[in-house]
C-alpha cells in the first residue's frame, strides 16, 4: 500500500505541526529527506521519491532544539525557505478577507447564500484576540453558517459568541 511520501512523489507534502513530531519519527523523516528514498512497511525494497516538503508549526523550534525535543539537523534540512506568518491577532486586516472566503465556502457547502457580514459583526471579529488563530475563525464561521442555514438571523447567530468575547 502506498504511503503519504510515495503518494506525494513528484509533488509537495505538507507536514503540519512538525514541532510535535516525536524524536524517533524525526530521525526517519530526516533519512527520507536526505536519501530521497522510502521503504514500505514490511518491505526491503527502497523506492526513490522526489518530493518538496512544506512544514508548519506554532512551536519555537530553536527552543525545542535547546530542550532536546527537536533535531537540529532536521531543523536545518527543513528551514530552506522560512516563512513566518504572524498569528491572526497581529493581522486584523486579514479578518475581512478570510471571513468572506470562509462564508463562500460554507454557503456553497450548506446551499445557503450569505451576501455579507454585518458591519458591527465585522468590528467585533476584528477586535477579538483569536487565541485559536485562523482555525478558530473558521470554526466560528462554520457554526454561524449552520445556524443561518437553520434560519437564525445573522446577528442572533453571532450573539452567543459576542457574549463569550465581551
Amino acid at each position: 500500500r502506498m504511503g503519504k511520501f510515495e503518494l506525494a512523489n513528484h509533488g509537495v507534502l505538507f507536514l503540519d505541526e512538525i514541532g510535535d513530531m516525536p524524536l524517533y519519527l524525526q530521525a526517519k523523516l530526516l533519512r527520507v529527506l536526505q536519501e530521497r528514498t522510502i521503504t514500505r512497511i514490511g518491505s526491503n525494497n527502497q523506492i526513490k521519491v522526489d518530493i518538496r516538503v512544506i512544514a508548519a508549526t506554532n512551536k519555537d523550534l530553536l527552543r525545542a532544539i535547546r530542550e532536546n525535543k527537536f533535531r537540529e539537523d532536521l531543523y536545518y534540512r527543513l528551514n530552506v525557505i522560512p516563512l513566518k506568518i504572524p498569528p491572526l491577532r497581529e493581522r486584523p486586516e486579514d479578518i475581512d478577507d478570510l471571513t468572506a472566503l470562509m462564508i463562500r465556502r460554507y454557503s456553497d457547502r450548506f446551499q445557503k447564500r450569505v451576501r455579507r457580514v454585518d458591519a458591527d459583526v465585522m468590528k467585533t471579529l476584528r477586535r477579538y484576540a483569536w487565541p485559536g488563530n485562523v482555525r478558530e475563525l473558521n470554526n466560528l464561521v462554520e457554526r454561524v453558517s449552520l445556524l443561518l442555514h437553520q434560519g437564525v438571523p445573522e446577528k442572533e447567530a453571532f450573539q452567543a459568541f459576542y457574549n463569550e468575547w465581551q
